[in-house]
């Protein structure tokens, strides 16, 4: 049984945008929040940049962004898109014409930097290949390249900086008619970036891509993203969102999911509640969780599991989950299924069972034949 019903404070009011689509994936309106990631590769070496695509549609990636920085990178790009499981966005910096090659050769999405395209000639004729060829763009705002005549003005990346600089180039392509676009104000900063998008989402009702840019490795990163991101996806604001840490991409996408999961706007396969483990646990938690989150990275349907390691909490935590296990004594634990006792489970059998119960619980709720318990899920 659900939970939803009866838990209003959990409801998150979103901002209402356009829905525009990048490729297959809508994007904004009542469409779900995307998840985005980004490919490190080499775009000439098309096998590993493909590799990468896929491993990360695998992980749950919407979109996936490939860099096009010079022609042979373009002429790549036309095979990337063809042989891709999701689509694919141009990432165009410095030089327009890289823009018209992307559109060409088939990208569902062109992301340019108004701080570093050139001239609105030089824009307008990205656009022109966007409507051709059926591409959204994306006006990619950031605070480490702003143009130069908003430096001077502000003198220094401001949020306002940001934000006009956005504008202006939302005004760019409307004034050509051109309404298939949305918007991201990055920066590395937390506070300057979360101020930028607030503001931003007042002015337009665009799409609006969240990230924390350069947040850094997969600790500090996931912190920082988990902090900005998470403060504006709860008020509201945002269509799709990309995680940017210096990891695999894999790693993007999975704690994408995390963020959304435990803000119950989006779910994908297991939602583990563990508790952190102490004196009174009656197995090793920290080291089965560990195993678990492994072992259940093939489930894709959403459902819940509690491991926990006593009876203070566990009980309870297992009402709630669509399979749980508490420790007990004597080497056995109590399963839950459905969040009622079902039958002990000792110890050193525990993983495996889980593993199995999991499956086909998983089995059944895609068939229909149960609900989702609805612990964050």
């Amino acid at each position: 049984m659900s939970l939803n019903h009866v838990r209003p404070w959990r409801n998150i009011y979103r901002r209402q945008s356009r829905k525009i689509h990048v490729g297959s994936v809508p994007v904004g309106g009542d469409a779900p929040i995307s998840v985005q990631t980004m490919t490190n590769t080499l775009t000439t070496d098309v096998k590993g940049t493909l590799d990468q695509v896929i491993r990360a549609a695998e992980a749950g990636a919407d979109i996936v962004r490939v860099s096009v920085p010079d022609q042979d990178s373009a002429r790549a790009l036309k095979e990337i898109v063809r042989e891709s499981p999701v689509p694919i966005v141009a990432d165009i910096h410095f030089h327009y014409k890289r823009g018209i090659e992307a559109a060409e050769a088939g990208a569902a999405c062109l992301r340019i930097n108004p701080g570093n395209i050139g001239s609105e000639d030089r824009v307008r004729e990205v656009i022109q290949a966007a409507r051709d060829h059926g591409c959204s763009i994306r006006i990619g705002v950031n605070a480490g390249s702003l143009e130069k005549h908003l430096l001077d003005k502000y003198g220094e990346p401001t949020p306002d900086a940001m934000v006009e600089s956005g504008m202006d180039h939302i005004k760019i392509l409307q004034d050509h008619d051109f309404h298939e676009f949305k918007i991201s104000v990055k920066a590395s900063d937390v506070f300057m970036a979360t101020a930028a998008y607030q503001q931003l989402a007042d002015l337009t009702d665009a799409p609006i891509h969240l990230g924390i840019t350069e947040a850094g490795g997969l600790m500090s990163g996931t912190i920082k993203s988990s902090i900005g991101l998470g403060n504006l996806l709860w008020m509201g604001i945002g269509d799709t969102i990309r995680v940017s840490l210096s990891a695999d991409p894999v790693e993007e996408v999975k704690v994408g999911y995390e963020i959304l999961k435990s803000l119950g706007l989006r779910h994908r396969g297991v939602n583990i509640i563990s508790c952190p483990s102490c004196a009174r646990q009656g197995f090793d938690v920290i080291k089965t969780v560990e195993t678990l989150e492994k072992r259940l990275e093939h489930i894709k349907t959403p459902m819940s599991l509690s491991i926990i390691g006593c009876v203070v909490n566990g009980p309870g935590e297992a009402l709630m989950t669509d399979v749980g296990f508490t420790g007990g004594g004597a080497g056995s634990g109590m399963v839950y299924l459905a969040g009622k006792a079902s039958h002990k489970m000792s110890n050193d059998q525990m993983v495996d069972h889980i593993v199995e119960e999991v499956e086909k619980r998983a089995a059944q709720i895609e068939d229909g034949a149960v609900e989702v318990m609805d612990e964050d899920v």
